[in-house]
């Protein structure tokens, strides 16, 4: 079973930046397609972006343009680098395998909020 482990959330203010890193354990970390997915307060967990193996990436309409995914596999490490952000990107954000889903980190808390 891979373990997955979200960080580098935190308070920021709208219009600010930050870069969440996930690492995995295991070995299949350079052959997976992997993503990123949030949880905001009351809400269902929701797609965010994701990353092929080859390195093309997907984003969801509500951060197109304002986050960046990327990876990095000798590390076995996912990044995503937030700029531009609302209060409405505030959430728990997790990464998680593309599908199937391995089981979930304990995420990384981001508010956004002056």
């Amino acid at each position: 079973q891979v373990q997955l482990v979200e960080s580098g959330g935190g308070l920021v203010q709208p219009g600010g930046s930050l870069r969440l890193s996930c690492t995995a354990s295991g070995s299949i970390f350079s052959i997976t397609n992997m993503g990123w997915y949030r949880q905001a307060p009351g809400k269902q967990r929701e797609y965010v972006a994701r990353i092929t193996t080859g390195g093309s990436t997907d984003y969801a309409d509500s951060v197109k343009g304002r986050f960046t995914i990327s990876r990095d596999n000798p590390k076995k490490t996912l990044y995503l680098q937030m700029n531009s952000l609302k209060p409405e990107d505030t959430a728990v954000y997790y990464c998680n395998r593309v599908s199937p889903l391995w089981g979930w980190g304990q995420g990384t808390q981001v508010t956004v909020s002056s």
